[in-house]
Order: structure tokens, then sequence, then C-alpha cells
């Protein structure tokens, strides 16, 4: 499936028996057709109809609990948040999608979805770096084929990470990547300066690997 935009903060979805789409509770502006909403189980990281205790305790824990509603039947949805910039990401199947929680705006239900821990994407640096961009220190993992629409303050720009060319990201700034990277923390700040701050002049989140990030453009929390 993808979605097609309709303005800059609003997405069209077809809907259609076997091809089902996920989006946050709160999402729906319109609806056309014969398309049934209903909650899902299990929050974000539960795939589309279920969930784990491991799941649970992860999204607890970060406190990025987005209840998510499932549209079934057949027909159309405009979907769009409080008046957030949408971002389309379309996926091969080849490569996933990293993306926190609370910047998934709606995807395809087929699509594989996961929570993971960030100490597994560049170790105890990848859990720090939950800290000290106030994101927590899990992210939500999406993979397989299909469309994912994220939300940003004033939309993003795509920056294309690979043979050994690093990029260098504010951690507000960040939204999500697609690919094999490693993102590590960079601060020229001690511990006791660095959390609780997300400057991008004293720090800075190091993107390397093969993949693509995207930035919104503007350092502004959701």
């Amino acid at each position: 499936m993808t979605f097609t935009k309709v303005t800059s903060k609003v997405v069209l979805a077809e809907v259609r028996p076997g091809q089902e789409v996920l989006a946050r509770r709160g999402a729906m502006l319109a609806s056309t057709g014969d398309v049934r909403f209903s909650p899902v189980v299990g929050g974000p990281g539960a795939g589309a109809y279920g969930g784990g205790l491991a799941a649970s305790l992860a999204r607890g824990m970060q406190g990025e609990a987005v209840a998510l509603m499932v549209a079934e039947g057949s027909g159309a949805v405009h979907y769009g948040f409080r008046g957030h910039h949408v971002t389309i990401v379309d996926l091969d199947g080849s490569q996933p999608l990293s993306v926190e929680a609370d910047r998934l705006l709606a995807h395809d239900a087929s699509m594989s979805s996961s929570v993971v821990f960030l100490g597994q994407q560049g170790g105890l640096r990848g859990a720090v770096r939950g800290a000290v961009t106030g994101q927590g220190l899990f992210t939500t993992q999406l993979s397989g084929r299909g469309s994912v629409a994220v939300l940003s303050h004033g939309g993003t720009f795509a920056l294309r990470v690979g043979g050994g060319r690093q990029v260098f990201v504010d951690p507000q700034a960040y939204v999500a990547h697609v690919g094999d990277l490693r993102i590590d923390v960079v601060t020229a700040l001690s511990w006791r300066d660095a959390v609780g701050r997300g400057s991008g002049e004293g720090v800075q989140l190091k993107v390397s690997g093969e993949g693509t990030v995207h930035v919104q453009a503007s350092e502004e929390k959701l």
C-alpha cells in the first residue's frame, strides 16, 4: 500500500480486505466507504493484533504508550494529528525503519513491529542517548513492505549515510532512520551538564553505517 499526501499535514490511506491500516488513536480525520475502526490490544510494538509481556514492559518503561486503532473494511481514510507535518516513508522490505513511538502516525498493518532497546543500537552509548535526548531507552522498529507516515515539526529532510560518510544530528531534530545505522552520542560537556539538555551545540547524535536518517526542521518535541 502507498499512502497519498493530501496536504503537508494530511495523508490518505486506501483500506481494503487484507490491506488494513494501523494509526494512532485520534488521528482519523475523515473516512469514506465502509471502514470500521477498533482498538489494538498491546499498542506500539505489539504487531497488528497482539502483544507480549516484554513489549508491554518496554512500552511502560519508555513512557510512550501510544494507543493504536486498526482500520478495516473497504474505503479511504484521511489521517493527521494536531496539525503536525507528515512525512511518508516507503519500505521495500529490505531494511527496517526505526522511529520514536510518539512520531508514528499510521502504517500498513501487515508490517512487523517491535520495541528495540537502544542499547542494542550502539551498546551503552545507545542507552545513554535515550537519557540525553529525553526520547527514552526504547524505540519502535517497523519492517516489511509498505508505507509509514511519521510526524514532525516543520516537515523533514532525508540525509543519506554511507561510504564512510557520517552525519551529525541535533537530538531533538532526529525523527527516524532506515537501514543499518549506528547512533552514538557525541558531547563536549560533562554528563552533569549534558543530561537534561538537548542542545545540538553541546550534544549531537553521530550517525554512521549505511542508510538514511530523517531530520525535522525544528528542535521542538511533539
